[in-house]
């Protein structure tokens, strides 16, 4: 089996699977078309959260003093 046929028997594949995709996709439209405007609320995107750089100070105090008792704990094992 040659490198090519293998990636035009994928080709193949994904247009299958695009096909019943565009079916599905035009299936769901016609029954959004027919609910009328109760369909067309659109997706809500999450805001992204922002951290303040008090909170930020905070996170990088805390992992220098974590860090710092892991030093001092392998310190002790190895004295």
């Amino acid at each position: 089996m040659t490198i090519l046929a293998a990636i035009r028997r994928e080709e193949r594949k994904l247009e299958r699977q695009l096909g019943k995709l565009n079916h599905q996709l035009g299936g769901v439209r016609a029954a959004a078309k027919a609910l009328g405007h109760s369909a067309h609320k659109g997706i809500s995107v999450a805001k992204k959260r922002v951290l303040s750089a008090a909170g930020r100070a905070a996170i990088v105090k805390a992992a220098k003093k974590r860090w710092a008792k892991v030093r001092k704990q392998a310190k002790k094992a190895v004295s």
